[in-house]
C-alpha cells in the first residue's frame, strides 16, 4: 500500500450478537462503552460502531434511553464519525431498531 493510501477503520463496539459469557471483555455498561469507544479512536477506528446494552444482563437494548447513557460522552470524547446500530437484535420488529438514529441523527446508521 502506498503512503498516501487511506484506510478507513471502523469498530464494533459490542456487536449484537455477543453476549458476557462469550467474553469478559465484552463491554455492557455505559461506562464500558464509553472507555472502549474512546480507546477504539484513540487507536485509530474513524467510524465507531454502536449498540447498547442493558448493563444488568447485557442484552440488546435499542431503546433511545439506552443510548443516552453513552452517546453524548462517546461525542464528547472523540471526533470519530458515530454508527448508531439499526441491527439492535435479531429479535427486535424494525421500528425499535431504528428508533436511535431517527432519534440521535448520527453520521452512520
Amino acid at each position: 500500500m502506498a503512503a498516501t493510501d487511506k484506510v478507513i477503520i471502523t469498530c464494533a463496539i459490542t456487536g449484537a450478537i455477543h453476549t458476557p459469557t462469550m467474553s469478559p471483555y465484552l463491554p455492557i455498561t455505559p461506562d464500558q462503552i464509553v472507555a472502549e469507544a474512546i480507546a477504539a479512536a484513540e487507536a485509530g477506528a474513524a467510524i465507531l460502531h454502536l449498540h447498547a446494552r442493558d448493563p444488568e444482563t447485557g442484552k440488546p437494548d435499542q431503546s433511545p434511553e439506552a443510548f443516552a447513557r453513552f452517546l453524548p460522552r462517546v461525542k464528547q470524547g472523540t471526533n470519530a464519525a458515530i454508527n448508531i446500530t439499526t441491527g439492535g437484535s435479531p429479535y427486535m420488529r424494525v421500528e425499535e431498531r431504528v428508533q436511535p438514529a431517527a432519534i440521535y441523527k448520527p453520521e452512520v446508521a
